[in-house]
């Protein structure tokens, strides 16, 4: 049913510790405060390769190996709000660089911001208060005093196309962009199933009660650390009625008459632009 997008493993090799005889240039993912340096006119890779981060002029407050790219060792650092930008390169917010980057290569860096943000913030036992230490074997922080084991953790959120008589029903966020309207999301609770986060939210958000809830695809989020997990559901009952606050508009839209829909990159648009592309007979 997926539109498939391009594979983060399709360059991308993990590992947790580089070759020790590598000494030519390697990939570099740096980020300051959620921005990604980039080169100005990105082409080729649309990253920095350099032996070193000393190249770059960065001395990063973490970095992590992340395995190879393209071939090319890999590497994720955090620098300072202070770090001045090489010539030729500038610091971008990644979500920004939704279809500037190659799109295996901007799922890659939403992984790396998101490893960086987890080592930032799971420095210290959160049961004792010990230094953690990275683990050699697997991509986790272990208290040396307790043996506690923290590990990266997602936030999964569900995004549904609704659908009903050939239409799908479309919603706008005061916070969004250029009168863009997108599907219904929101993020699952403890003792949640995925479908029953999907009934929940449509009904919180647009007041309407949905059937034959099936998987489309899912898409890793890194704002911050979601996993977005896409459904297509049939309507099934009720009246669209929005709070206001979280969604202030939503109607029921044509795929011939559509508004301003999200950029490609995202899962959201892949669904819309799946069910735009079926026969009117399934829709």
């Amino acid at each position: 049913m997926e539109k498939q997008r391009e594979s983060i493993y399709r360059r991308y090799v993990p590992g947790l510790s580089p070759e020790p005889e590598f000494s030519g240039a390697a990939c570099y993912l740096i980020f300051e405060s959620g921005k990604l340096l980039i080169p100005e006119n990105p082409s080729g890779l649309g990253i920095p390769l350099a032996r070193s981060l000393e190249e770059l002029a960065a001395q990063p407050l973490r970095t992590l190996y992340l395995g190879t790219f393209a071939g090319l060792p890999c590497y994720a650092a955090e620098v300072s709000a202070e770090t001045p930008e090489p010539p030729g390169l500038a610091f971008r917010p990644l979500r920004s660089l939704y279809e500037v980057l190659e799109e295996d290569l901007f799922h890659l860096a939403g992984k790396a911001l998101q490893l960086l943000a987890w080592e930032g913030t799971h420095r210290f036992c959160g049961r004792c208060g010990t230094e953690t230490a990275r683990s050699l074997t697997e991509r986790s922080r272990i208290c040396p005093q307790c043996g506690l084991v923290s590990y990266p953790q997602l936030a999964p959120a569900v995004i549904t196309a609704i659908l009903k008589d050939k239409q799908i029903l479309l919603a706008h966020a005061p916070h969004f962009q250029n009168n863009m309207y997108g599907l219904i999301a929101g993020f699952v609770e403890p003792g949640e199933t995925l479908e029953d986060c999907v009934r929940r939210e449509i009904m919180e958000e647009v007041g309407l009660k949905v059937k034959n809830i099936t998987y489309f695809g899912s898409q890793q989020w890194p704002f911050p650390n979601s996993l977005m997990v896409g459904f297509l559901a049939e309507y099934e009952s009720g009246e669209i009625t929005v709070d206001g606050e979280e969604l202030d508009h939503a109607a029921w839209f044509r795929t011939d008459q559509l508004p301003v829909i999200p950029p490609p990159v995202s899962i959201a648009r892949k669904i819309i632009d799946w069910v735009a592309d079926q026969p009117a007979d399934l829709k």
